[in-house]
């Protein structure tokens, strides 16, 4: 490929930074934008606001603890509905060093810690044959990624190729242009940009003034009465009785469903049979059902309709468009089953039929759209390094994954009161938006990894092994959550709901 002559833009400064934003006020304002009851923010705990808990110049623990701490205090809301509005709320209490650890993916199964990234994954220099020097990251946790970005190198694709090769041939290549033959392949590759090179461009700019989750009633959809949920009996939680279908494979999606697995739904994990999976699905699936359906095939469409017929919520992870392809719109889903909460996440944002969003279609993981939208470069300047750094844990992913369960909750309270069928859209790239908002962390790159024995939940029988993963990160005070179904690998369980 010739490459491509960098543009003449004039280096553009680097944005300040945000005064820093406490738990308390970040989970204020997220309760805020959804219209849930402002009566509800005193019944919430908070300990260990503010402080540092994993090595980042950013308020990482301040983004895990109040997204977590909204989607336990929408719980917990949810409860007090079905109680009829009388009783008294719950207290609510999210640790800030509990929430975080919760957030970075520990799990053990037989005692050992799966590995988490494949060999070729991570961040790698470009262009320097050119004069161009970048970086950029490679995610090859799939076969089928990491081959088709081997292959556009020119490199022999399998698990034989190393890094040493791909170093070497990045040398010839521009980082972005890279970047835009790997998306045009279907591939995921990101270049590292700063804070103002993202802003400025235009990706960056349709997400300006995005929130970090959208809540609306869906555009065109038949009335639908309020749902009446029936009443909680003693030691019931929240979300008893709700039904919850979730078609979402890579972290975000599935930390959502688990959430809301913990307090009580009746969650069914749907995956193609088909379709490779990364070895968090084992600590994701507490809680679940897992079934296969396929939905190239007409059966499987079928199979999808019958279920989203008895479903409350509809959560998925595919890129825009992808499922409006298949006739499960959120219009086709609201017209299929009247009052559905359809939940949707993205990597950079819904088009809508937008022109000014050119990534909306571009697939994306949280590590790659930290590297694409500043966050490496930015916690390397922090740390006074001259390569970009990727930040603790991917904060994005378990962010956005509290927050699509906050927003599916905070939707189905103001279903139950003025009715309607409702959407929640969440992105990675606008979760991002949202931690930077939170301020930096002066010091925080000191701070030492706790240890997570406190926190685990006892070792328990699972369909991929012996599982050891972390105790759910929020406590209510009269329903606490738990995972009440052992995690079972994809097509373990039927394509049909629990009977009442």
């Amino acid at each position: 490929m010739r490459p491509t002559p960098p543009p003449d833009i004039p280096p553009q400064p680097e944005p300040a930074d945000p005064p820093p934003v406490a738990a308390p006020q970040a989970l204020a304002a997220l309760w805020q934008l959804a219209g849930l009851p402002p009566a509800a923010l005193g019944q919430v705990d908070l300990p260990g606001s503010g402080q540092p808990v994993l090595p980042s110049s950013f308020a990482v623990a301040t983004a895990a603890q109040s997204s977590l701490a909204a989607a336990a205090l929408a719980a917990a809301e949810l409860w007090h509905l079905r109680q009829g509005g009388g009783a008294e709320r719950q207290r609510v209490t999210v640790d800030a060093t509990h929430a975080t650890l919760d957030s970075t993916a520990w799990f053990t199964l037989d005692g050992v810690q799966p590995p988490i990234w494949d060999k070729l994954s991570g961040l790698y220099r470009c262009g320097e044959a050119l004069g161009t020097p970048g970086w950029v990251r490679i995610h090859a946790n799939f076969a089928h990624h990491r081959d088709g970005a081997l292959t556009l190198l020119g490199l022999p694709p399998g698990p034989d190729t190393e890094r040493a090769q791909v170093t070497e041939t990045l040398r010839h290549w521009r980082a972005e242009d890279f970047e835009t033959a790997a998306a045009q392949a279907n591939l995921v590759v990101a270049a590292a940009r700063r804070f103002a090179e993202w802003d400025a461009h235009p990706q960056g700019q349709a997400l300006a003034h995005t929130p970090p989750l959208r809540i609306a009633p869906i555009d065109g959809a038949p009335p639908a009465p309020p749902i009446h949920w029936r009443g909680l009996r003693s030691g019931e939680r929240p979300l008893t009785g709700l039904r919850v279908l979730e078609l979402t494979r890579i972290l975000a999606g599935p930390v959502a469903g688990r959430t809301l697995a913990a307090h009580g739904a009746d969650v069914l994990l749907l995956n193609s049979p088909h379709l490779p999976n990364i070895e968090a699905i084992a600590d994701t699936s507490r809680g679940k059902r897992s079934a296969h359906v396929d939905l190239a095939t007409a059966d499987g469409r079928a199979t999808l309709a019958r279920l989203l017929g008895d479903a409350h919520v509809f959560l998925q992870g595919y890129r825009p468009g992808g499922l409006a392809a298949k006739g499960f719109s959120p219009q086709d889903l609201a017209r299929q089953r009247p009052g559905i909460v359809s939940v949707a996440l993205s990597a950079y944002g819904s088009n809508d039929g937008r022109s000014d969003s050119p990534w909306a279609q571009r697939r994306g993981f949280d590590s790659l759209v930290q590297t694409a939208t500043g966050f490496n470069w930015a916690e390397a300047e922090a740390a006074n390094l001259d390569q970009p750094k990727a930040m603790p844990l991917q904060i994005l992913d378990y962010a956005a994954g509290y927050l699509l369960a906050f927003g599916a909750q905070a939707a189905l309270w103001r279903q139950a009161r003025e009715g309607g069928s409702w959407q929640v859209e969440v992105s990675l790239a606008g979760v991002g938006r949202w931690l930077r908002s939170l301020g930096r962390v002066p010091g925080g790159l000191a701070a030492v990894a706790p240890d997570v024995a406190p926190y685990l939940d006892a070792p328990q029988a699972s369909g991929f092994g012996q599982l050891q993963g972390l105790r759910h990160g929020a406590q209510l005070s009269l329903t606490p959550p738990f995972y009440d179904r052992p995690s079972m690998p994809p097509g373990a369980h039927p394509a049909e709901w629990l009977q009442d």
